[in-house]
């Protein structure tokens, strides 16, 4: 399945819902596929990029889309993640939050033994998730520079 064509069977199935939450899944996947056809690539990377598509079986009917598409995306942006190295927009910057606030779980109970611990948790929980974010912009900035982000 091409991009265009892979892309007309998203559009056609996001015309068919009125489900808001499903047309989210589906103009996630058309901006992916419309941000793929404005870049150059190899023969060999279109020709694996249209394998994996086809892999997906966009074009298939399940019993609940919205799942379905949901995991399709997910699994879409793992293989271009992997094989091709690109990224969605605020990637490392989402990492980067998760981690942060898990560091600050634990400093924040290191820091609440000696003082009260909730106030611990809250000041680790809040740096964690500030740090975590000004690391994760950088690595996004730099990602952005290397051409690498969708």
């Amino acid at each position: 399945m091409t991009l265009q064509q892979a892309y007309k069977v998203i559009e056609r199935l996001k015309n068919e819902t009125t489900n808001t939450s499903e047309i989210k899944v589906y103009n996630n996947l058309l901006g992916i596929l419309t941000k793929l056809k404005a870049r150059e690539f190899s023969k060999d990377d279109i020709q694996s990029i249209e394998t994996e598509l086809n892999s997906l079986v966009l074009d298939l009917n399940p019993e609940n889309r919205k799942n379905y598409f949901k995991k399709k995306l997910k699994e879409f942006k793992a293989y271009l993640k992997e094989s091709h190295s690109l990224i969605s927009e605020g990637y490392y910057t989402k990492i980067g939050i998760t981690t942060g606030a898990a560091f600050g779980i634990i400093t924040g109970i290191i820091i609440g033994e000696r003082f009260e611990k909730s106030l611990g948790i809250a000041l680790g929980i809040g740096i964690g998730m500030l740090i975590g974010a000004f690391v994760g912009r950088k690595k996004d900035a730099q990602a952005k520079a290397e051409g690498k982000v969708l």
